[in-house]
């Protein structure tokens, strides 16, 4: 059996995962695509008795088959697969393995025209044989003057099997319409069942029908799609198919496969890079995350359609005095407050503040008093949606350097836009900006005038991206994110996109009010949260009034000429 190892990593246990093909066969129906799933034997195993595409492990005689291929040139498979001199077994191993597994041949006679389903039928018997490994695929089509179709592949998925699981693989996704008149039939012993499903009616009745993470993904796909034919167009359009590699983690639907566009997926791999899964995929409330030696993180439980699973409050220290500062100590919730007090590792000495909106800042009253740490922080401008507790010992400016302890250092960065008293924390020895509201997880932030400046929080934005070296932020809502430059460059051009929609519906409805232009700026969000969205267009107007693009007369606002 081949293993293509030269190319793929092994975990920290020392797996490396098999390098593995499957081939989704699709057919069109009056409504709609209709996909061929396998289910399979009882093996004891994982895969016992889930619904399947065809599809298996890349094998040494997949890489001595080049010779009965057409359509695709052993290059064109590496640069498509974005592999070296191992391409073209992939492409060979998904057509053999849906042979064997289901009676499906992707091949054509000599004279170039797709084999016949007569020839395939008769073909059936070397099914067998050809699993057990006595004979070959190329001895096969010698045999019978075939080639392998492998142009009728479309490739569209990469997926890897999560570290920590003992049996892994690195499978490559391909899809094909099912060549007319040949029937598929299950195998008998690998599988023992066979479907055309559509995907909408599999992915409404999920219970029905055990599956793996990635069939269901494919699912997903071409449930999209209202055409098998419009589905592999996509499938073949240029692109680089990226990798899935989900990871495990624990929470409140058990221990399962965390996906890479799931909010948890980047922490549970710095939190647990060997695959156990007791990292959390879920954000618990004031349940202590110790996100580094340096770094501690508590949630607070005021979750809500404004502060998603909670605002954050971190614990920063752990040098060797084993003094600890607090970053946002949150609402004033006695049960935060008593869990971020049990959190700590060692004395409180210091609590800094992002900014004082009333779920970041009001706790800071109460955490000094239980431990006479002083309070470092600004002052808004404006009074409104601010918190009125909130009195710093000492005022913070931005290029500020706090020495918490021997080797942990925070630079602060003043950072206006959300509000105009908003600080970020860098802590330099890990590349970790702590953001507060500045960059949140999942949603954008209310930018809420006058404390609020659309034009300042897309400039602050800008600085940050292009001038500081980071490795992680640490939003003030939600897990860690990685990729803090690309995180921070979607949210400016999120923005922009967004001013773009004000400057295009202004040429259309104005001079109009705020109240006749919200309904067209926002119709992309629910009109429940429509009074949220008021404050932010308020934000773009004005930005646009400062550049000079756009003016407000007698309440109606329009277009700059």
């Amino acid at each position: 059996m081949y293993d293509s190892l030269n190319h793929l990593a092994a975990d920290p246990a020392g797996r490396a995962p098999r390098s593995s093909a499957t081939l989704v066969l699709l057919r069109e129906s009056p409504a709609g695509p209709e996909v061929l799933l396998l289910r399979r034997a009882e093996r004891g195993d994982h895969n016992s008795g889930a619904w399947v595409f065809p599809g298996g492990l890349v094998d040494e005689g997949d890489h001595a088959s080049a010779g009965c291929c057409t359509g695709v040139s052993a290059a064109e498979a590496d640069a498509r697969l974005g592999v070296e001199g191992a391409g073209l077994a992939y492409y060979v191993a998904a057509v053999r393995e849906c042979f064997e597994e289901c009676g499906v041949l992707l091949a054509r006679g000599a004279d170039g025209t797709p084999v016949s389903a007569a020839l395939v039928a008769t073909l059936d018997a070397a099914r067998g044989p050809l699993h057990r490994g006595e004979t070959t695929l190329p001895a096969l089509c010698a045999e019978h003057g075939l080639s392998l179709a492998l142009d009728e592949l479309a490739y569209y998925a990469h997926w890897r099997t999560p570290v920590g699981i003992p049996k892994r693989f690195d499978t490559r996704f391909f899809a094909a319409l099912a060549p007319a008149g040949q029937q598929a039939l299950h195998d008998a012993g690998e599988t023992v069942e066979h479907r055309w499903l559509r995907p909408a009616d599999v992915l409404a009745d999920l219970a029905r029908y055990k599956m793996l993470t990635p069939t269901i993904g494919t699912l997903k796909l071409v449930a999209a799609h209202d055409t098998a034919a419009a589905f592999l167009a996509w499938a073949r359009q240029p692109r680089e198919v990226p990798l899935t590699q989900p990871r495990l983690g624990s929470g409140s639907q058990g221990k399962r496969p965390v996906l890479p566009d799931e909010p948890a997926w980047a922490e549970l791999g710095r939190l647990d890079p060997e695959g156990r899964g007791h990292a959390c995929y879920d954000i618990q409330t004031d349940v202590p995350v110790r996100l580094s030696p340096h770094v501690i993180r508590v949630t607070a439980g005021n979750g809500s359609v404004m502060t998603g699973p909670g605002t954050n409050t971190y614990l920063v220290g752990g040098g060797p005095k084993n003094e600890w500062t607090v970053i946002d100590p949150g609402p004033a919730l006695p049960a935060h407050v008593q869990a971020v007090l049990a959190a700590a590792p060692g004395p409180i000495t210091q609590i800094v503040v992002t900014h004082t909106h009333t779920d970041h800042s009001p706790a800071c009253v109460a955490l000094k008093q239980a431990t006479g740490a002083s309070v470092l922080g600004r002052v808004a401008v404006h009074p409104m949606w601010q918190d009125g507790s909130f009195a710093p010992d000492r005022v913070l400016h931005g290029g500020e350097r706090l020495m918490l302890d021997d080797g942990v250092t925070l630079q602060v960065f003043h950072t206006p836009g959300h509000a105009s008293n908003h600080l970020c924390f860098l802590l330099e020895e890990e590349r970790t900006l702590f953001t507060g509201d500045h960059v949140m997880q999942l949603s954008t932030v209310v930018i809420n005038p006058p404390d609020g400046d659309m034009r300042a929080y897309i400039a602050s934005l800008r600085e940050l991206a292009s001038t500081l070296a980071l490795d992680w932020l640490a939003p003030g809502h939600g897990f860690l994110m990685p990729r803090p430059r690309q995180a921070m460059e979607a949210i400016v051009a999120h923005r922009l996109k967004r001013e773009a929609k004000v400057v295009a519906v202004l040429r259309r409805l104005g001079p109009a009010t705020v109240d006749a232009l919200l309904p067209a700026v926002y119709d992309d969000v629910p009109a429940r949260l429509h009074p949220v969205a008021l404050r932010s267009l308020q934000a773009h107007l004005f930005k646009l009034r400062d550049d000079a693009q756009a003016h407000e007369r007698d309440a109606l606002w329009s277009l700059a000429a």
